[in-house]
């Protein structure tokens, strides 16, 4: 009876979508009260992931659950968010920084790939491998072309994607928030607590528009097969007809600290380690991978400063090798210029999606050739 009674909970556990759903989402929230409390940056983002990547080591008998679907609702609503951000003069001055656009973007390309050069040879993985895993902002497409190439390891690839996206969430906005930056999150918290206060009342019925669109947006934009559809659809769908003079509010502080929750609890179930090879060599190469790239974000960032009158917070978000909805995150936590984070991340972003691919397919495709000839 007792067999009969654990195999059955063993059943439910495995089974039951729902089940596993609400045990990850109790720690996830565990995880965002706990570094609510003890002030951490952006919590309910990073704490959800810290817990449930601990969660996921500690309690292996726990099959935990993230839908994707909760990911995307999250990523609809920084999309909102950002739009909001959007306005004729801030499009205006975007424009005029597409040159530096382009320059900054090539030049943190140019870095990242001879920073897989160097861990290349350190670690004795394939340059073509560990190239892959260093493309900074370039999860999904990485790892659809690390599936077309062969003779490339997706496992690692995708840990190095992911380690370094974990890594660059949880150092970036302790950097933002420590001396070196200057940048006091109470006075951001406050402004938040209180434009939030202010425009919930009249959000209604004028949200309920803008979720339509919303929503439309993302699932039009999956469709036309966009990079990041659930963030980009939202975002130019606001976009759009908040310039057509019909105006939309900010949500309440409640609302964006939901979507961290959403986004948060995904990602920290991304990284897997139990089907990596020589753990410790690549987990270190990872840090290293990873402290090298914000270092020369950080240098970047202060010639962007030189070149264009925007404030050393701003030029690190938006050069920062991480996600668009987590540089978002941390600009509104520390009120940077959310329009200008959110064009430098999405130019990297959709030069990555149409350029690098079939820039490295002939790259790696010459590389086998030349080996081939040598043999």
């Amino acid at each position: 009876m007792d067999g009969t009674g654990h195999s059955a909970r063993d059943a439910l556990w495995k089974e039951n979508k729902w089940v596993r759903f609400l045990v990850t989402c109790a720690i996830a929230v565990l995880g965002g009260f706990v570094f609510q409390l003890i002030h951490m940056p952006i919590p309910w983002l990073l704490g959800s992931m810290v817990f449930l990547v601990i969660g996921s080591r500690l309690f292996r008998g726990i099959s935990f659950y993230w839908p994707g679907q909760v990911r995307d609702t999250g990523m609809i609503i920084i999309g909102y968010t950002l739009g909001l951000s959007f306005t004729l003069s801030t499009l205006t001055q975007i424009g005029l920084q597409l040159p530096t656009m382009i320059l900054f973007t090539a030049l943190l390309l140019l870095c990242a790939g001879a920073i897989a050069y160097l861990i290349s040879k350190l670690s004795g993985i394939p340059f073509p491998t560990v190239l892959m895993g260093s493309i900074p902002g370039g999860l999904s497409q990485m790892i659809t072309l690390a599936e077309e190439v062969k003779g490339i390891d997706i496992t690692v690839v995708t840990f190095l994607q992911v380690s370094r996206l974990m890594m660059i969430i949880f150092c970036v906005p302790l950097l933002i928030f420590s001396p070196l930056f200057h940048v006091s999150g109470s006075h951001s918290a406050v402004a938040a607590a209180a434009s939030g206060s202010a425009g919930s009342a009249a959000l209604f019925p004028h949200i309920l528009v803008f979720a339509a669109v919303c929503v439309g947006s993302a699932f039009i934009a999956k469709k036309i097969k966009m990079p990041t559809a659930f963030l980009l659809g939202p975002m130019i769908g606001t976009i759009l007809l908040n310039l057509t003079g019909y105006e939309g509010h900010a949500l309440p502080p409640i609302v964006l600290s939901l979507s961290q929750l959403m986004i948060g609890g995904y990602i920290g179930l991304l990284l897997d380690l139990e089907s990596l090879k020589n753990k410790a060599k690549i987990v270190l190469l990872a840090i290293l991978s990873g402290v090298l790239l914000i270092g020369v974000s950080m240098g970047l960032s202060l010639l962007l400063t030189r070149m264009h009158d925007i404030t050393i917070v701003t030029a690190f978000l938006g050069l920062s090798p991480g996600g668009m909805d987590q540089m978002a995150l941390i600009a509104k936590e520390v009120n940077g210029d959310l329009s200008i984070v959110t064009c430098y991340q999405l130019f990297r972003t959709l030069f990555i999606f149409f350029a690098v691919p079939p820039v490295l397919k002939l790259a790696f495709r010459s590389l086998l050739k030349g080996k081939k000839a040598t043999i």
